[in-house]
């Protein structure tokens, strides 16, 4: 049972490395959950390109981008049911067994030769981690009390977790087995990365306890079956939109539109001025999350066909690596940073100058930006003989996104559990994981255009990167430098809330 809505209960006693045993149950899920996406990730878009639309020529790539969008975005976008299936319903350890057995399926149906097998996969997919992603998040927040300094830690930690798997994912699954045996055999083996994910979860649920328990009388076997019968009807039009990208984007507008109006009523309705305060500014770091992770995402798409096409990889005592390596660079890089971000924010804190949420995101998009210039210097300065330019310098715009990634989405994963009311914590975290889904949709377009989509640009394929990097750097430098100076405003809205 779940307890009293308001009331915090702490989780079954007992710690590790300061933390509650709790949060290494989570960690070692998201592990192996991440482990599954973003091995599956690493080889989407290219395998897409090429076993679906190679019969469009130049455009392949194009009307690829536009399928890892549709898709990386409804990943996203059904988050914001996740959470209230599992507020109202079932709560968050159904939930997110539920959400998994899903994914499992799903990727198992990615091996099939034929396209809409293949999306009907990527739909299954989509369905269950809308039940399963921003579960486990919320469940990292219920962890800690209102105020516990290590709320923030313990986030960044499972942030780790995230990238753990993220970085051994596409090594195993599209660089030694994909590129080896073929891409469906790399998904085969994300699919049973999914399977471990769900008996770690499994078998060590006892440290859970309480958190994330069933909501007072919805126990038993008929609310969860209920859940997986909607579960099964809306992979009918998710499958439909993944090939419609249009009606997507108004769709996802739609339900923005309609996040924010729930959030301003529920603020008024509470009659807690403060609460409508904090959730104006949280609604406003939402936009900030979307236009970051539009320009982040590019790394599983416009970024993978960069490296395929235009990156000289190097050759390490006879051995060249697969491009897809890329994919796990960023996890790496969070796995090396993270520690050093977890103990700093802290420390920073006792010292008075840790930077408020606001001034981190604005970090976030000003990082992101700059290290897109990085390869818009690249490719018109430091091109060789062959026209491509060196992976050191698409390595260090992965360890600029890093940094900055650094500086938002765990502090965005923590800061939605601070400013939403208790018995909305699971909407929030969805309408968060809504806003990375537009940023994700407008990757995709983004990176329509950077690979030439349209065929209307008369660039060069390098050339066309470089036109669109430099936009990017622009709208991410402006965008950063709004939030970095309103900051003070945003604050305010927050009351107290750091």
């Amino acid at each position: 049972m779940s307890g009293a809505p308001n009331q915090f209960l702490p989780p079954p006693p007992g710690e590790f490395l300061g933390h509650p045993k709790a949060l290494w149950n989570l960690f070692g899920s998201e592990f192996w959950e991440r482990f599954m996406y973003y091995g599956m990730r690493a080889m989407l878009a290219v395998h897409v390109a090429a076993a679906f639309f190679a019969h469009m020529g130049d455009q392949a790539d194009a009307q690829a981008s536009l399928t890892y969008g549709g898709f990386t975005s409804m990943v996203y976008m059904t988050g914001i049911l996740g959470g209230f299936v599992a507020d109202r319903i079932l709560g968050y350890q159904r939930s997110i067994m539920l959400g998994g057995a899903l994914m499992s399926v799903g990727m198992f149906m990615l091996m099939a030769p034929d396209l809409t097998t293949f999306l009907i996969g990527l739909a299954f997919v989509i369905v269950g981690n809308g039940l399963f992603k921003p579960n486990i998040s919320t469940m990292v927040g219920k962890l800690y009390a209102p105020g516990d300094a290590r709320r923030d830690s313990g986030f960044t930690i499972f942030y780790m977790g995230i990238n753990a798997g993220a970085a051994l994912a596409p090594i195993i699954c599209a660089g030694l087995i994909g590129e080896k045996y073929g891409y469906r055999w790399g998904f085969l083996a994300a699919g049973v990365g999914m399977i471990f994910g769900l008996m770690v979860f499994h078998f060590w649920r006892a440290v859970l306890g309480h958190v994330g328990g069933t909501p007072k009388g919805k126990e038993g076997w008929g609310p969860v079956m209920k859940v997986l019968a909607a579960a099964l009807v809306l992979v009918v039009p998710v499958y439909f939109l993944l090939d419609k990208s249009e009606i997507l984007g108004t769709l996802l507008l739609a339900m923005m539109a309609a996040l924010v109006g729930y959030f301003i009523y529920s603020g008024i309705k509470s009659g807690d001025k403060q609460q409508l305060h904090r959730y104006i500014a949280m609604l406003s770091l939402f936009l900030a999350c979307s236009l970051f992770w539009a320009l982040f995402e590019q790394a599983g798409s416009s970024l993978n066909f960069l490296a395929r096409d235009h990156v000289n990889m190097p050759t390490i005592f006879g051995w060249t690596p697969a491009f897809t390596i890329f994919q796990s660079v960023n996890a790496i890089f969070i796995i090396m940073f993270a520690p050093v971000f977890a103990m700093m924010w802290p420390a920073l804190d006792r010292s008075n100058i840790n930077p408020s949420i606001p001034r981190k995101f604005a970090y976030g998009l000003i990082g992101v930006a700059l290290g897109f210039y990085i390869l818009v210097f690249a490719i018109g300065n430091m091109q060789e003989a062959n026209g491509k330019i060196s992976w050191t310098m698409l390595t260090l715009c992965y360890l600029i996104h890093t940094l900055a990634e650094l500086c938002l989405s765990p502090i965005g994963l923590s800061m939605v559990t601070k400013l939403a009311r208790p018995e909305e914590t699971g909407l929030a975290m969805g309408g968060w994981f809504l806003a990375v889904a537009g940023g994700n949709y407008a990757a995709g377009v983004i990176s329509y255009f950077a690979t030439g989509g349209g065929g209307e640009s008369q660039l060069s394929g390098i050339e066309q990167y470089s036109s669109v990097f430099m936009q990017l750097f622009w709208i991410g430098l402006i965008i950063g430098a709004i939030y970095f100076f309103t900051a003070p405003l945003l604050n305010k809205l927050m009351h107290g809330v750091k």
